[in-house]
């Protein structure tokens, strides 16, 4: 493995805020989306948001190209909120069409703002060496 490729070079992980939310959403309605990380590795790096095709590697490392997908479950600490779905969001009383649709759009915009205040401050690679530790810089 060269240097380039040495994935525990890595200090830091800056991933964009908006990348992990659109990340978690697309994966909550199937679209299995995560956040990569490409060689050449060096200690800062960027993880940008990235769908997973079919067969493809949604936690890990993808041995044919040597990036790390990074599952945006992740990315976000053990207590944040979940996200609404549709069932969570029903009005109570008497079913009305518009007012649900209403109510889902404002949970699922206060959950995108929560979200944001509980993303992690690191995670694990996991690399031949065993799990490596990188801090992450959230930006936005």
């Amino acid at each position: 493995m060269s240097e380039d490729d040495d994935p525990t070079v890595i200090r830091s992980l800056a991933i964009h805020a908006n990348d992990v939310v659109a990340a978690l959403v697309a994966s909550e309605q199937g679209a299995e989306t995560v956040l990569r990380v490409t060689p050449p590795f060096n200690g800062r790096m960027r993880a940008r948001i990235h769908r997973v095709g079919p067969g493809g590697v949604t936690d890990g490392r993808d041995e044919e190209t040597g990036a790390f997908h990074i599952s945006p479950d992740r990315l976000v600490e053990a207590s944040a909120p979940r996200y609404p779905r549709a069932v969570d969001t029903e009005p109570d009383g008497e079913y009305d069409v518009e007012s649900h649709h209403e109510r889902h759009v404002d949970a699922v915009e206060e959950w995108r703002e929560t979200v944001r205040e509980h993303l992690a401050d690191s995670v694990e690679l996991s690399t031949p060496d065993g799990q490596h530790e990188v801090d992450v810089a959230v930006l936005g």
